[in-house]
């Protein structure tokens, strides 16, 4: 009977952005079983199609009594199924399938850490969810992190200690699909008719949680400045609205509404880099930046926060820019160097694609999860139930 490993996610959006090349590799040496928040005619993706697929209430808000329910549901689940291992992503996941896979006593429980709610958040709240992830990492018998100056945050914060925290390859939760994610004529030509955008007009994106920890208000106000000099920049926003920011967004940009795109939802988010000549992505906190690797793919440079995980992604000067944190001023003047330079964006695109296939395949990411796995699982001899506890 081969090993179970299962991974547990909230959102079904997670499985097939983060999830799907791992369920694929990792099939072919074990019996894997996913856990999301919502039912199994959701999960469409063909890859993961391969995992058995189990339905627990892990919702991303803090809800005492849903969260205890989801916990119950997770405990049931690990019961009955009794797995060789559990992987957690994302951090309402994360502290859920901790305490249950410790209570349910499976020896192997690894979490991936992508970013930190609280790096951004000051006194009792951010103490309360730094100390969530503290358990978390205390409950596990093996942690992830997606990039190796979060790594380094982590252990500095007290989170991790020193030897903790396994970053696969140069970082990111699943690498880059270079035969998805590629420069595309037709597609960008497609994309902007689409848009109702020209050729040759200059076309900045946004790909993402639209909140404002992604920076977007900074984004549209740095726009604005930009777009009132020429009539030929627009700014593509593509992701969920979660922050319900949209009208503030086209106050910040009044009078140039008709230069702003909002795409609520894509499943194909490379269609939109192939269309885009700079990739902006000015977060306040970000666990690594997947989504600019994606466009570095796509032969897009990027401009970003010097905050950790990002710097992981955009090497500065030669695939993209950074600015510091919060300087509008700062962005302001990136969005304008690539803008006016048309040189200077091909040569960062064209070195963003060549570092994004060289440190960042989805390969060798994918790899690296099954090595450990197939290492922990197969090759090493699994010990009884609990072996692995961790000294509380």
């Amino acid at each position: 009977m081969k090993p179970r490993v299962c991974f547990v996610v909230s959102s079904p959006m997670t499985a097939e952005a983060f999830l799907a090349g791992h369920v694929r590799a990792l099939a072919e040496h074990f019996e894997v079983h996913l856990v999301v928040n919502s039912a199994p005619s959701a999960i469409t993706h063909p890859d993961l199609a391969r995992a058995t697929i189990h339905r627990a209430r892990i919702e991303r808000a803090i809800s005492p009594l849903k969260d205890l329910v989801g916990l119950a549901q997770l405990f049931r689940i690990m019961r009955r199924e009794r797995f060789s291992a559990v992987h957690s992503v994302t951090p309402k996941a994360g502290l859920l399938t901790a305490i249950a896979a410790f209570l349910a006593r499976i020896p192997l429980r690894a979490h991936t850490y992508t970013g930190q709610v609280w790096a951004t958040r000051h006194g009792a709240g951010r103490r309360l969810l730094k100390t969530l992830d503290a358990v978390i990492a205390r409950l596990n018998t093996h942690l992830f992190v997606d990039s190796s100056t979060q790594r380094t945050f982590l252990r500095e914060e007290g989170v991790l200690k020193a030897g903790q925290g396994l970053v696969l390859g140069q970082g990111s939760v699943c690498g880059v699909d270079a035969e998805r994610f590629r420069p595309d004529p037709a597609a960008r030509t497609l994309v902007r008719s689409e848009l109702g955008i020209s050729d040759t007009a200059l076309v900045y994106l946004f790909v993402g949680r639209v909140t404002r920890d992604k920076g977007v208000l900074e984004l549209a106000s740095a726009f604005a400045a930009l777009a009132r000099e020429r009539e030929d920049r627009f700014l593509v926003l593509v992701g969920p609205d979660e922050g319900h920011l949209a009208p503030r967004i086209r106050t910040a940009c009044t009078g140039l509404e008709a230069r702003l795109r909002f795409v609520e939802w894509s499943n194909a988010p490379e269609r939109y880099m192939a269309a885009a000549d700079v990739f902006c992505l000015p977060s306040h906190r970000e666990g690594f930046g997947s989504t600019i690797i994606e466009a570095a793919a796509a032969g897009v440079p990027a401009i970003g926060s010097r905050i950790y995980g990002v710097i992981d992604a955009i090497e500065d000067g030669e695939t993209g820019l950074l600015f510091e944190r919060g300087d509008l001023a700062g962005l302001s003047m990136a969005m304008r160097r690539l803008a006016d330079d048309r040189d200077a964006r091909s040569a960062m695109g064209a070195a963003a694609r060549e570092r994004a296939l060289r440190y960042f395949s989805k390969a060798e990411i994918t790899s690296a999860l099954v090595a450990f796995y197939t290492g922990k699982l197969i090759s090493d001899t699994m010990t009884a139930p609990g072996a692995y506890a961790p000294k509380l």
